[in-house]
């Protein structure tokens, strides 16, 4: 059974090699391939990895039984070689995968929709060719042990390669070929590397040539049309569409806006309106916060918005007030640059790339508004929620100055997130004001330690010159409720920030479904199309 190619132990340590840095490059992949459709939360993780070690512990032991039975190397690299083939397909085929499951799942589930959705379409995609990959090792242990006088030795070096490829596997498509070319051409390349050592080793013991071309071929066909990197296949007017470091990134051009989103089937992170009117969003409301810190009485006011996305709200205060000055704070760079680019960032605004909480840490000054809008597509980072990362954000408001928060995901469900945020941000200001953001989901919050806040608010708005803005904020005025402090707190400590939001978009998606699923108990499936959904 030995060929010429398996007498050389290295080609065998450079299979585990390779095998084990395209189980963690898949890994990451599977993050981002999901992130724009169920988000990039804890939640989703956890679903990623425990669907991949599910497949990997059922390849070991199915390929470890399978080479004692039968120790033919001819078997292990042709399950390389399908794996190679069905994670090139990943790219083209992935994103209708998910599409399928997501129409199916949403008509018929009522509870936890996103992480079955998640769950199902991780099994779908992922668990056959991890499963493969999984029966290398102890296949190539049974290769390469001779006598078991080096049996633990071989056994230690293969695991070596294995380990050395797995963080090869983990730093480089974070940091080199995600960024640089994007998710699909990333699953592309760490196949085409599996599908290599799959052809190597056929073409030196001379067999099944004619299979090898026609996996090459496949593999050719799919790279072809799954290089293209679009997850929201179906939109048009995208003017940019890529990834970061952080987030997959899309920037659609309608007639009146410019709207940049980090996630497919969510919402809007950022805008800007080309008549440079008011958005219509919740940045309109937050326009409160800096006539609350009493800047008609202030010769200056300075403003931090920490999640700075593409500027909308800095654009908004700049374009009507005068006396202020603005800083932003925001991970993303590629979102900076797409400002710069896309949404007409003033030059002059300095917006530094970093953690929100951790440039709190760093810096010194005091500010009379902060916003705290740090969303990473639909989730909250859980150290931007707490009691601590609140108090520290009190730290550095001036005696008269206030926070404000956007809450995206309004829900009237007992111990939902919003009630979370309220209550933990209520536990260290004195002052907190809310009111839902019209036609949305969203909830503005204002947090202030001074008492003339409302005060403020109310003699500030004559100051206003612009006749939409004071309708607005008089609106504002009119429909904030002081909020009263409950016991549903967040810490460091404690923050499960990620099932919170996930429950309440499970509640929102069920609400926006539920008239399709009367139709379909009532008339049948052929009634929603007739509709045309």
């Amino acid at each position: 059974m030995e060929t010429r190619i398996l007498r050389n132990k290295y080609y065998l340590y450079m299979t585990e090699f390779f095998a084990g840095m395209s189980v963690m490059a898949v890994e990451l992949g599977a993050s981002r391939l999901l992130a724009p459709y169920f988000s990039s939360s804890q939640i989703v993780w956890t679903i990623i990895i425990g669907t991949i070690m599910i497949a990997m512990a059922l390849g070991n032991i199915w390929g470890g039984r399978s080479a004692d039975k039968n120790p033919n190397p001819d078997k292990l690299y042709m399950r390389i070689l399908i794996a190679a083939v069905w994670i090139a397909a990943i790219p083209f085929l992935g994103k209708y995968i998910i599409l399928g499951i997501s129409g199916l799942l949403i008509l018929t589930v009522n509870n936890n929709f996103l992480i079955i959705a998640a769950f199902i379409a991780c099994m779908v995609i992922f668990v056959y060719p991890l499963f493969l990959l999984g029966t290398v090792t102890p296949s190539l242990v049974k290769y390469t042990i001779n006598s078991l006088d080096d049996s633990a030795s071989t056994v230690g070096i293969l695991g070596a390669f294995n380990t050395i490829g797995s963080i090869i596997g983990t730093f480089l498509p974070t940091f080199v070929t995600i960024p640089a070319v994007g998710t699909s051409v990333t699953f592309l390349i760490f196949s085409g590397i599996l599908l290599l050592i799959g052809i190597i080793y056929f073409i030196s013991s001379k067999k099944k040539r004619t299979v090898c071309a026609a996996f090459i071929v496949v593999f050719a066909i799919f790279s072809i049309f799954g290089n293209s990197g679009s997850f929201a296949f179906w939109e048009s007017g995208l003017v940019y569409e890529g990834e970061s470091i952080y987030n997959y990134l899309q920037v659609k051009d309608t007639d009146d806006s410019v709207i940049l989103s980090t996630n497919v089937l969510f919402g809007v992170q950022s805008v800007t309106k080309k008549d440079d009117t008011l958005t219509g969003m919740y940045y309109d409301y937050a326009m409160a916060a800096p006539i609350m810190a009493g800047m008609p009485q202030k010769d200056n006011l300075n403003i931090l918005i920490l999640g700075m996305g593409t500027g909308t709200y800095a654009r908004q205060c700049l374009r009507y007030f005068d006396n202020i000055d603005i800083k932003g704070v925001e991970i993303d760079k590629k979102i900076s640059d797409l400002a710069g680019k896309y949404f007409d960032m003033p030059k002059d605004i300095k917006v530094t790339t970093y953690d929100g909480r951790a440039y709190l840490n760093v810096d010194k000054d005091k500010y009379d508004v902060i916003m705290v809008d740090a969303y990473q597509d639909i989730t909250i980072p859980f150290q931007m929620s707490s009691v601590e990362f609140f108090t520290m954000v009190n730290e550095h408001l001036t005696d008269n100055g206030v926070m404000v928060v956007n809450m995206n995901m309004h829900s009237s469900v007992e111990g939902n997130i919003n009630q979370y945020l309220s209550d933990t941000i209520a536990s260290v200001f004195n002052n907190v004001y809310t009111i839902d953001v019209k036609g949305s989901t969203n909830r503005e919050l204002f947090a202030s330690n001074s008492e003339s806040c409302i005060d403020n608010l109310r003699e500030g708005i004559s100051s206003i010159n612009n006749s939409s803005l004071n309708t607005l904020i008089s609106n504002v005025r009119d429909g904030l409720v002081k909020y009263e402090k409950g016991d549903y707190l967040l810490t460091d400590d404690k923050a499960p920030v990620e099932l919170l939001g996930m429950q309440v978009i499970d509640g929102i998606i069920q609400n926006e479904i539920g008239y399709y699923k009367d139709i379909i108990r009532k008339y049948g499936i052929k009634a929603v199309i007739d509709e045309g959904l």
